[in-house]
């Protein structure tokens, strides 16, 4: 028995490790786990009216910038604001970009879904899948991401549609 409370205090450090992350470094700089952002009403009326209101920590700062900085040929859309609400969702999407490793390096396009973490963590989506009636496009995070609209998009959450 007196190996009983050595194990014990094993498995209660093991788990203390385990919920705090503290045994894997890349949770470390993960923003899965960081706050969400609330977000901001001017960016809900302009931004969610068309598609999911990415969270801002998806991208970098200068790419936040890019996309603001070029609403008039919005990834194929003419998405212009007027100066005071182009001034007002740049400071807000600057102030919340990402900064960790996920966000560490602008994509090509300013795009999500070319950042090195969103290809990484979808490598597994068969090709055929995204042309599907029902998801449209790697850019449809609600698609498959059933709390997208919240911000969460964690693995538990997802249902690929057929």
């Amino acid at each position: 028995m007196p190996h009983r409370p050595r194990i014990h205090l094993q498995r209660v450090l093991f788990c203390l490790i385990a919920v705090l992350g503290l045994g894997n470094p890349a949770l470390a700089d993960d923003d899965k786990r960081a706050p969400r952002v609330p977000l901001l009403l001017k960016y809900q009326q302009e931004c969610a009216a068309c598609h999911v209101a990415y969270p801002p920590g998806m991208l970098p700062a200068a790419s936040w910038q890019g996309v603001v900085n070029d609403l008039q040929h919005h990834y194929g859309t003419d998405a212009s604001l007027d100066p005071a609400a182009v001034r007002e969702l740049s400071a807000w999407l600057t102030a919340n970009a990402g900064t960790n490793k996920r966000a560490r390096e602008k994509p090509p396009e300013d795009r999500i879904t070319l950042s090195a973490w969103f290809v990484r963590e979808h490598n597994e989506v068969p090709t055929p899948t995204w042309k599907r009636p029902a998801v449209k496009s790697a850019a449809n995070c609600a698609a498959c991401h059933t709390r997208a609209d919240q911000g969460e998009f964690r693995e538990r959450d997802i249902r690929i549609p057929r």
